[in-house]
């Protein structure tokens, strides 16, 4: 992997974790349409810890809060809504977690291919739009149940499915269920603190295990372009949700799922 490789890789991934566009599927395409090498476990790594800093940090104050309420929430000492909050992100993050061990291979072997991720592009997209459309946006963050938390999580674990977006499901399903455009951003971002580093670990065990070489300029850079473009990314988003809803979202996933489904059908 060249240095450009691994500016352009960490960019996407840095710009798509948070937006509703799927992640997983813009680092699929690289390989699959311009025919670039795999980036590595290394690279895995460093992009997952990339994007866990900026989330961290730019939540910070909430996770600090977060943390400790719910900390004081199993020892008893108090019971808060910022330790119910806390308990609802553990219990939305258990079925990502439970498909995660059960369908990952499956997954992995059978869906990562162009076509998959055409078509959860705009299946997905368009139904963001009609949640957009059609969700009350009453509730706030504060108003998450144990329903609410369920169904969300439950949401998530179809992200697994390249082209489905964690964060594009995630907040879909909140904006089904009657939150606002920004209590769904925010639980949805949030959510993905555990996640992201359930799977910056898994994959720094497996770099453990096997032990390979790797170019530790292009780790770095990847991490530092990971970090800047998703805290860059999330702060936009928040400001400028509101006012631009999810409808450029939309626009943009479905003519990237046409954009791939013309590419399947030229090179047919």
């Amino acid at each position: 992997m060249t240095w450009f490789e691994a500016v352009i890789l960490a960019l996407v991934q840095g710009l798509t974790e948070f937006l509703p566009i799927s992640s997983s599927a813009h680092l699929i395409l690289p390989s699959q349409i311009l025919g670039w090498s795999d980036q590595g476990l290394a690279f895995d790594v460093a992009v997952h810890v990339g994007t866990l800093m900026a989330i961290v940090i730019y939540f910070r104050r909430e996770v600090v809060d977060l943390s400790g309420a719910w900390l004081n929430s199993v020892t008893g000492r108090e019971q808060s809504q910022n330790g119910r909050l806390a308990w609802l992100i553990v219990l939305s993050t258990i079925p990502a977690g439970m498909a995660g061990i059960l369908f990952n291979d499956f997954i992995s072997e059978n869906l990562r291919s162009t076509a998959v991720i055409a078509s959860t592009t705009i299946i997905f997209g368009l139904v963001l739009f009609l949640a957009d459309r059609r969700g009350s946006r009453l509730l706030k963050i504060e108003n998450m149940n144990v329903k609410s938390a369920l169904v969300i999580g439950l949401s998530q674990a179809i992200a697994l499915i390249p082209g489905t977006s964690r964060s594009g499901i995630t907040m879909t399903a909140a904006l089904l269920l009657g939150y606002s455009r920004d209590a769904a951003a925010r639980y949805s971002f949030l959510l993905s603190i555990p996640l992201i580093a359930a799977a910056g670990l898994l994959k720094a065990k497996e770099l453990f295990e096997t032990g390979s070489e790797n170019d530790w300029f292009l780790v770095m850079v990847g991490t530092g372009v990971a970090f800047v473009s998703a805290y860059a990314c999330i702060y936009w988003f928040l400001a400028l949700l509101d006012k631009i809803g999810f409808t450029p979202f939309v626009i943009y996933r479905l003519l990237l799922g046409a954009v791939l489904l013309a590419l399947i059908a030229f090179s047919g």
